[in-house]
């Protein structure tokens, strides 16, 4: 790495954290940014990954209190899924071809991206519901994804939260970063044994992504939600859009 790269790549980290926060598109600029100081993408995604787990460290850090309004035992389920579906999505990165997904891919980006949009709708027609079955399926299935590669995973799982529970949109923020950051903990971890990690653009990637992380909760907290969730909208139909063109 150059003189140059440094600065480059922790004010990457901190927009990449706080974009994350707030949209759940924290990779749509770290991924490009570890490209473009010369990683190849398999390394790129899995330093990627390891980076990103200053994200959930920094929003945690500064809103982990506020899971305390969350029924502890389900916390403890939603927390296990998402660890379990971390690993499996790191082996699957490891095992199988890079390309696996991208058929699908833009296409749950975009429906989870219009559903933060219409989540108040979704959610008068749910009633009380709760979907006991399909969120921890949804959240199984999301974390497999986040592990494997986690470009619009946030995006996933906010409008997972948004449309399956009762969750306003500033506490479902804070347990996607909760859950989200637990499944990239697991994939990090795994692939720092078994996978081609480049360690010092990780770390100083991670430092950016904490201090990003970490201003992300009081920005959506004092924020206009209704445009958050155009923003997370427009940001993951901008996302889809570009996927499907690059596989």
């Amino acid at each position: 790495m150059g003189g140059w790269e440094y600065p480059y790549l922790v004010v990457a980290g901190y927009f990449a954290g706080l974009i994350g926060y707030i949209t759940g598109l924290a990779s749509i600029v770290s991924y490009p940014a570890l490209l473009a100081i010369g990683l190849p993408p398999v390394a790129a995604n899995v330093t990627n990954t390891v980076a990103l787990v200053g994200v959930g460290a920094g929003s945690m850090t500064n809103s982990a209190t506020e899971l305390r309004h969350h029924p502890r035992r389900n916390l403890v389920r939603d927390a296990v899924i998402s660890v379990v579906g971390g690993v499996l999505g790191a082996i699957l990165l490891l095992v199988s071809s890079a390309g696996s997904f991208q058929a699908v891919v833009p296409y749950l980006i975009a429906v989870a991206s219009l559903a933060v949009v219409a989540q108040p709708s979704l959610r008068r027609l749910a009633g009380d519901r709760t979907f006991p079955i399909a969120y921890p399926a949804g959240l199984l299935a999301v974390s497999v994804y986040g592990g494997y590669f986690g470009a619009g995973a946030g995006v996933m799982l906010l409008a997972l939260v948004l449309v399956s529970t009762s969750e306003s949109f500033w506490r479902a923020g804070i347990l996607k970063s909760f859950l989200l950051g637990l499944s990239n903990l697991v994939a990090a971890i795994g692939f720092a044994f078994f996978g081609p990690v480049h360690w010092l653009p990780a770390l100083v990637m991670a430092v950016g992504a904490f201090l990003g992380g970490w201003c992300g909760p009081p920005v959506v907290r004092h924020s206009n939600e209704r445009l958050l969730r155009y923003l997370v909208a427009v940001c993951g139909l901008g996302l889809a859009i570009w996927l499907a063109g690059a596989s």
